[in-house]
């Protein structure tokens, strides 16, 4: 076994490895860009090492600085986790050229598996069977789109070095190809350097399976079951479970023979993931009982969801690729690995759910995080790091086993609710929501799930939001109260006090406060503990809430149910400012990159035209006209790096004279 190992990675994946590497007796060394200095990675690691600026392009995509920081710290290999260079097979290389041992496959595994169109002609040849499409080096625009009709819509553009949903388009129209290539091109080259594409048939009523595989240097192969991964939103995984609910033994024993012939094809050696789409619309009767199936993609790393394998396997797959790279074989066979009860995991991001998950980067003020029978939390952060726009969002994952599905979920769904994280917006209440869908609980789900449900999902209901500012507001006028006895010697009298007051009766307070940024003018009802709260002119009930309350400057963040809502008075100077209903300001929603101008000024626009796009944690954002009307203003340019609420552009209702 080796005696040291570098992490080229950070966050949880990071933490995970160096939980994994200590176990083994390995010294662990993390590497760190300066925007996560004094994160939890680099503090819990033996020694850690800056390798550059926040950009990941200058960190940690830098092979030279990740070898320069391997070289002065004495690595004897180089464990990639997921994301970042983990599949870059020049890297693999230059890890064996400076004489490291790369934890994953050989390089000619990657490469063979890296580009989809290759990939999928080598599975082909392999007798795997592959989704219809165009896999082809043609990449005229033109002729993408005459492909695209071929296939007959809907299709599906993806990069041909892509993943994690980037680079991908769903089109439904022809007429919107144009501008979904070029938006996938776009993507792409941001994001792998290389903006070719292929072109898939849509599967309908899909489901997203995929087998996790391990290979040794001896030629040994062997799977651990299947993973399903079909709760996603824009191509990204949100939810995953092991095993896949409604697998037959029939389809269960081709797809993961399909897999193993697949790492046959390349002489995959460590851990890797066979992706699979399967047309549920073809299922006979229930489950996926004769439902055809196709590969998709070998993911050639450690999967963000390989938790759920381990914990129904019993199988440590950190540990199996350290002793598979160390050129140890493997211990166990196929007979000997057997489903254990039922895993799932959610993905908590730093995300908006009531805002179409727009990214949230700032500081987290609080995190607790739960504890239980039968759960697991991965975490990269602590309270008080900050969320970096630079990087995922992913904060944590929480895993839930169980003997049953039932069980799983339901401890699944109470610790994503009892998840307190404030200073960013998260979807854990989300989640929670989705893992107690009644669709998705009787296993009639496929990959467009979420988009059906999202709007019941994501809101916030109306009650909950009437408690949270009523629960703020009254939380703000005992500390405003608190702070003023402190700067007396004695409590003033009532009739003194700034907030007014009453001889008899509950007291009577109005109030504007913003709940996230929205107003809402409350008056709030009290004596003693109890309260009534009317908004924005109706009475309303007060529901129970059991909440956490956190002070952070102006106002307060009220958690409860994993959501997160920061409650502030009411600057009325800024609410003065906000957009009208003929003129508005555009601006940025989160903090990022303006990559795309659409607009100049004088220009008109309708409602719904793109107006810029702003890159931020991986994936693009367009921004759109609220209304139709000219463009006044554009005060920003591309490659901006802009903040969240900068203006962008001011578009003035049509027939408005300044």
């Amino acid at each position: 076994m080796f005696s040291s190992v570098l992490i080229a990675n950070r966050g949880e994946i990071a933490v995970r490895i160096i939980r994994a590497a200590r176990a083994l007796g390995m010294r662990t060394i993390a590497v760190y860009s300066q925007a996560d200095t004094g994160a939890l990675h680099a503090e819990m690691a033996d020694e850690a090492h800056e390798i550059g600026p926040a950009p990941a392009a200058q960190s940690y995509l830098s092979i030279a600085n990740i070898l320069a920081a391997a070289r002065q710290a004495k690595a004897e290999c180089i464990h990639p986790g997921y994301g970042f260079l983990s599949e870059n097979a020049d890297f693999a290389e230059s890890c064996a050229a400076a004489g490291l041992v790369f934890v994953g496959p050989p390089p000619a595994a990657i490469r063979a598996m890296g580009r989809k169109d290759e990939a999928k002609a080598l599975m082909q040849a392999a007798g795997v069977p592959v989704v219809p499409g165009y896999h082809g080096e043609k990449q005229d625009a033109a002729f993408l789109k005459e492909k695209a009709y071929e296939i007959g819509y809907p299709v599906l553009i993806k990069a041909v070095a892509g993943g994690g949903g980037r680079g991908m388009r769903q089109v439904t129209k022809h007429g919107e190809f144009a501008a979904a290539l070029e938006a996938a091109r776009r993507e792409a080259a941001a994001g792998f350097g290389d903006d070719r594409v292929l072109l898939e048939k849509y599967v309908e009523a899909p489901r997203h399976i995929e087998v996790q595989v391990l290979g040794d240097a001896q030629g040994n192969y062997l799977h651990l079951f299947e993973r399903d991964c079909s709760l996603q939103r824009r191509h990204q995984k949100l939810i995953e479970e092991a095993p896949a609910p409604g697998m037959s033994e029939g389809l269960r024993a081709a797809m993961t023979r399909a897999a193993l012939k697949a790492a046959e094809a390349v002489g995959y050696r460590g851990a890797g993931t066979v992706e699979f789409i399967v047309d549920g619309s073809a299922a006979k009767g229930g489950g996926l009982e004769g439902a055809p199936f196709y590969f998709l993609e070998m993911n050639t790393r450690l999967q963000v969801e390989h938790p759920v394998s381990e914990e129904i396997t019993g199988i440590d797959l950190v540990a199996a690729q350290f002793r598979i790279a160390a050129g140890e074989s493997l211990t166990f066979g196929q007979k000997d690995i057997a489903i254990g009860g039922h895993a799932v995991e959610a993905r908590i991001y730093a995300e908006d759910p009531e805002r179409d998950f727009l990214p949230s980067s700032g500081r987290i003020e609080a995190l607790e995080l739960p504890t239980g029978q039968g759960l697991r939390v991965e975490c990269g952060n602590c309270a008080g790091d900050d969320i970096s726009p630079y990087y995922d969002a992913l904060i944590a994952k929480v895993v839930a086993h169980g003997a049953s599905r039932g069980q799983a979920l339901d401890r699944l769904a109470a610790a994503l609710r009892g998840t307190l994280i404030a200073g960013v917006h998260t979807n854990s209440a989300f989640l929670a929501a989705l893992a107690d869908d009644a669709e998705f609980r009787a296993g009639k789900f496929d990959t467009g799930l979420v988009a059906r449900r999202l709007p019941g999902l994501a809101a916030m209901d109306e009650a909950l939001r009437h408690a949270v500012a009523a629960l703020g507001a009254m939380h703000l006028l005992g500390r405003e109260a608190q702070a003023r006895r402190s700067t007396t010697e004695t409590i003033a009298p009532a009739w003194r006090q700034s907030d007014g007051w009453q001889l008899f009766g509950a007291r009577e307070q109005t109030l504007d406060v913003t709940v996230d940024g929205d107003p809402v003018r409350i008056e709030l009802d009290w004596d003693g503990g109890t309260a009534s709260v009317c908004l924005d002119g109706g009475r309303k009930d007060w529901p129970e809430l059991e909440a956490a309350l956190i002070d952070a400057g102006k106002g307060v963040y009220v958690v409860s149910g994993g959501r997160s809502s920061f409650v502030a008075r009411a600057d009325h100077g800024a609410l003065a400012d906000a957009p009208q209903e003929d003129d508005a300001s555009v601006r940025a929603p989160m903090h990022g990159r303006v990559i795309a101008l659409a607009v100049e000024p004088g220009q008109a626009v309708a409602r719904g035209d793109a107006l810029c796009t702003v890159e931020a944690m991986k994936m693009e954002h367009a921004l759109r006209a609220g209304f139709a009307g000219v463009v006044s203003e554009v005060r920003t340019a591309i490659g901006d790096q802009v903040s969240e609420g900068d203006v962008l552009v001011v578009v003035r209702a049509a027939g408005k004279t300044a």
